[in-house]
């Protein structure tokens, strides 16, 4: 049995080296957008579900690991910006308020399937324009979603403090995939 990700995340890949050195990355492309039309929840365990699947078709013998991660404030889900306003919108929006990061991760192992979901608040300081500006420039909003990386706050103050997995935010919450890794390995033993 080998250890798939399907993921594109850089993140996502240095992080699964905590549960697997040897692992191959596959992904495959889907339509995410039509999953926002479910709760937030569901949409973002829909999402990694189907990434997992399109992926597994082609790896039926191996453990294929997919996940998703979404930002969500006052019941709206907040993506990957679109553009450098988009990202300063975001920014301001989550400024000086707690948000909630969501990861939902799916395994797939010897034809069953394992779907979870991590939560975790997450607040942040007031942000002044300079500092979102600064922030911007630096390019590193652009491809997370809710527009920030909380790696990237030891250098720009963003975050006032999480409450749960700091690697669900970056994420990927590696404890939790460990868990269900060994449940789904044992299920099918």
């Amino acid at each position: 049995m080998r250890y798939i990700l399907a993921s594109k995340s850089p993140r996502r890949k240095e992080l699964m080296k905590l549960i697997s050195s040897d692992f191959l990355t596959i992904t495959e492309d889907i339509d995410e957008e039509k999953s926002y039309i479910l709760s937030p929840i569901e949409a973002v365990k829909d999402i990694a579900k189907r990434k997992g699947e399109e992926v597994y078709k082609s790896y039926i013998n191996d453990l294929v690991i997919s996940a998703d991660t979404i930002v969500v404030i006052d019941e709206q889900i907040i993506g990957k910006p679109k553009d450098e306003n988009d990202a300063y919108k975001i920014l301001k929006k989550l400024s000086d308020k707690t948000h909630y990061v969501y990861t939902a991760f799916a395994l797939f192992y010897k034809n069953k399937v394992l779907v979870d979901v991590v939560s975790t608040s997450v607040s942040f300081n007031k942000l002044n324009d300079e500092l979102i500006r600064k922030y911007i420039e630096s390019k590193s909003p652009l491809d997370k979603a809710g527009g920030y990386g909380i790696q990237d706050n030891e250098k720009y103050h963003l975050i006032k403090n999480i409450v749960g997995s700091y690697d669900n935010v970056v994420g990927f919450p590696v404890k939790e995939i460990k868990e269900k890794i060994k449940e789904i390995i044992s299920s099918c033993d």
